[in-house]
């Protein structure tokens, strides 16, 4: 099964589905780097934040984030980023950019 994070970065940064594993393994390294510099309630929202990305879709599409196909991907992603509640905002913000970071350093 892909990992959520994977799942997020690839429908956030698209060319991101062509990585090979060393790739992967290097933008996953950079963004853990970044978090290792952030206080410990920091990566436990961030690690909740990801949970619930991956569940959300459950209740809309009868899947987790995972499973669905790039368009819903794109969808859910979308209406986070767009969500009324500014914690979901704030949160989909502070992963995409970690998410840019490591794919383009």
């Amino acid at each position: 099964m892909e990992k959520p994070f994977r799942a997020i970065a690839a429908t956030v940064v698209p060319e991101a589905r062509h990585l090979d594993e060393a790739r992967w393994a290097a933008l996953e390294n950079i963004v853990e780097q970044a978090l290792l510099l952030r206080p410990p309630p920091v990566r436990r929202q961030l690690a909740v934040f990801l949970t619930v990305l991956q569940w959300l879709p459950v209740f809309r599409f009868g899947r987790p984030f995972t499973r669905l196909d790039p368009g819903r991907r794109a969808r859910v992603l979308a209406a986070v980023q767009d969500a009324p509640l500014p914690l979901l905002r704030r949160g989909f913000w502070g992963l995409k950019t970690l998410i840019l970071m490591g794919y383009y350093a």
